[in-house]
């Protein structure tokens, strides 16, 4: 009985830390959405944001092989702008 007992209060203990953990980041995705609201109203494209926020959370590596992927599969489809000749 008293096993079942420790078990339970565990098991409560784990689901409120989990709830405040919950509400936390509600309250910090709500701050985040007023600043990309922020950035908006100062002109700010909030795409390109957080295409940089994403792009800085990678490692220099990561980034690297996008990039160069990208570049690849653009000049196959003929997305990439020849370099001009200074002839």
């Amino acid at each position: 009985m008293a096993e079942e007992s420790v078990a339970q209060d565990q098991l409560r203990a784990f689901i409120e830390r989990i709830e405040r953990m919950e509400e936390e980041k509600a309250a910090i995705a709500a701050d985040i959405k007023e600043i990309y609201a922020e950035a908006k109203g100062n002109g700010f494209d909030t795409k390109v944001i957080r295409q940089i926020v994403r792009i800085r959370k990678q490692d220099a590596n990561e980034r690297m092989e996008q990039e160069a992927l990208l570049e690849l599969y653009m000049s196959a489809l003929g997305m990439v702008a020849e370099p001009a000749n200074d002839d």
